[in-house]
C-alpha cells in the first residue's frame, strides 16, 4: 500500500529485505542486487595496491549522515544531532520501531548491530531514525559573500551577526532552490522581508544565521511529533557550528541544550568507531559512548513566548515564499 510504498526504494525497510513488487515494478530481478549486511562486522581485507595497502580489514559501512549520528553517539531513541554544512541535515533515533510516514520526514535504517554492541541479547538489532533535509545552510553564508559582497569570508558572518541584538524585523528564507524539510516545496524561492531604511548587512546577516535556526527548529519539532519523543539535546558538528551565535540561538528556539562535538569530522568518526567495534577497538557502543566529547555546550535561554513569537514571524515569511516560480 501507499504506506509501505513511501518506505521503500527497492529496499524494504520495515521487511529488512529487498522488495519483490518493487523489483517486479522495475523488471530487476532480486538476485542481482547485493547482499545487505551489518553496518559492523567482517567485509574482508583490501586487496593489493590499495592506497592504504593490502590486508587491511575492513569491519564498518555507512551512509554520510549515518554514519555522522553514530559518530555522535546519538545511540539512544531520542538522540539527535545537526550538520551544518552547505545544507543541513538532521536526523533522529527513534529506536527499533519504524514510526509511521511523515509528511515531509525520510524514514530509514540508521544502523544495524550485532545485539551485544548494542547491549541486547538479540542476535542483531536495528535502529531506524527519521531524517530531514534542509537544502540551504552554509551556502546562504556564501550567498552573502558572492552574492551581495558584504562580507570577504564566511568566517565574518557569526561576528557581523553577533554586532546587533537582532535583526530588528529581518527575516530571510533561503530557498534559493526550493525548500526541503518539512515543506518539500521545489517551487518556493527565496525571500528576503521587514527590510527598513535601518536594515545594515549586520540584520542581513543575523536573519542568514536565524534562518539556519528556524529552520532546524522546524525539523526537530516535525521529527518530535512524528516519533512522540522529544529529544533531549541536540548534537551539532559541520563548518556553520563553529559560530557560537548560531548554537545558542538553536538552543533557545529549541529549548533543550545544544552540544557542539569536540571532533567536527563527525561522520569520518561514525565510519571509525563501526569500523573499530567490527575488529574489537571497542566492545560496544556504551565504550564508544564514552570517548565522545562536547567542545562547548550551549544551554536554553531567553523568554519564551518572545521566541516562540519570533519563530511564527519566520512561519510567515516561509508561507510567502512557498509556491513561488512558475510551474
Amino acid at each position: 500500500d501507499a504506506s509501505n510504498a513511501s518506505r521503500t526504494l527497492l529496499y524494504d525497510i520495515t521487511r529488512l529485505e529487498w522488495s519483490d513488487e518493487l523489483c517486479g515494478m522495475f523488471g530487476l530481478p532480486a538476485s542481482v542486487l547485493p547482499e545487505v549486511r551489518a553496518s559492523s562486522g567482517d567485509y574482508g581485507v583490501t586487496a593489493a595496491g590499495a592506497a592504504c595497502g593490502a590486508g587491511v580489514p575492513i569491519t564498518g559501512i555507512a551512509g554520510d549522515q549515518h554514519a555522522a549520528l553514530f559518530g555522535q553517539a546519538a545511540f539512544a531513541p531520542g538522540d539527535a544531532k545537526n550538520t551544518y554544512g552547505t545544507g543541513s541535515f538532521v536526523l533522529m533515533n527513534v529506536g527499533e520501531s519504524l514510526p509511521d510516514p511523515t509528511e515531509g520526514m525520510l524514514s530509514t535504517v540508521a544502523w544495524q548491530l550485532p545485539g551485544r554492541m548494542l547491549g541486547s541479547d538479540s542476535h542483531t538489532v536495528t535502529h531506524y531514525a527519521l531524517e530531514g533535509a534542509i537544502f540551504s545552510t552554509g551556502s546562504a553564508v556564501g550567498w552573502l559573500r558572492d552574492g551581495l559582497g558584504i562580507i570577504d569570508d564566511p568566517a565574518e558572518c557569526g561576528p557581523l551577526a553577533e554586532s546587533v541584538e537582532g535583526t530588528e524585523g529581518v527575516v530571510f528564507v533561503p530557498a534559493f532552490t526550493g525548500l526541503g524539510s518539512p515543506w518539500w516545496d521545489p517551487r518556493a524561492r527565496g525571500t528576503l522581508l521587514g527590510i527598513t531604511r535601518g536594515t545594515t548587512r549586520a540584520h542581513i546577516a543575523r536573519a542568514v544565521v536565524e534562518a539556519m535556526v528556524h529552520q532546524t527548529r522546524d525539523v526537530v519539532d516535525a521529527m518530535s511529533d512524528a516519533s512522540g519523543t522529544r529529544a533531549a539535546e541536540l548534537r551539532v558538528d559541520g563548518g556553520a557550528a563553529a559560530m557560537d551565535i548560531l548554537c545558542q540561538l538553536q538552543a533557545d528556539q529549541l529549548g533543550i541544550e545544544v552540544a557542539r562535538a569536540s571532533v567536527g569530522e563527525t561522520t569520518a568518526l561514525g565510519a571509525a568507531y563501526l569500523a573499530g567495534l567490527g575488529v574489537g577497538l571497542w566492545s560496544d557502543a556504551a565504550e564508544v559512548s564514552a570517548t565522545w566529547s562536547a567542545d562547548r555546550r550551549f544551554k536554553p535561554s531567553g523568554d519564551r513566548e518572545a521566541l516562540d513569537a519570533e519563530h511564527g514571524m519566520w512561519l510567515r515569511a516561509v508561507k510567502r515564499s512557498l509556491d513561488w516560480a512558475p510551474a
